[in-house]
């Protein structure tokens, strides 16, 4: 069982890296070339879809952590779990209290303050999610899980 939660792990979390990384680059400033009286659509349907892509790994990715934690396989250090579940409460708890409420606030119209709000608060997930990467990687390797 350990290599299935280990494996489904890693590919959750390099798969939300990777996600990340594509909205802070690309996605995020983009909002910004949407036509304003569109963008109330635009946001509707950006949040609705998004849900779909990004749901299923988060839920996968805070299940098989918080089993990490509470029954690391061997080879895996309990702090190094405990790390790995920390930033992804960090991620967690920044999505809930700063990204969201950006969103909320983009959704009625264009606002360049929430958007910057946005773009400029999403790095911290972008840095906490790579960091995870970097971490559920070190967790296969030492579990010897390829």
């Amino acid at each position: 069982m350990a290599p299935i939660v280990l494996s489904l792990h890693l590919l959750a979390t390099v798969y939300m890296t990777g996600l990340v990384w594509f909205v802070q680059i690309v996605h995020y400033p983009s909002f910004a070339l949407t036509e304003p009286r569109a963008f109330p659509r635009f946001a509707a349907a950006h949040t609705r879809r998004t849900g779909y892509v990004v749901a299923p790994a988060m839920l996968v990715e805070a299940a098989t952590a918080a089993w990490l934690v509470l029954l690391p396989p061997e080879g895996i250090s309990r702090a190094l779990a405990g790390t790995g579940a920390a930033l992804l409460a960090v991620i967690w708890l920044s999505t809930f209290l700063l990204q969201v409420p950006a969103h909320r606030r983009l959704a009625a119209q264009f606002d360049v303050s929430a958007h910057r709000t946005l773009v400029r608060s999403n790095w911290l997930r972008t840095v906490a999610w790579s960091v995870r990467a970097v971490l559920a990687l070190a967790m296969a390797h030492a579990a010897r899980v390829h």
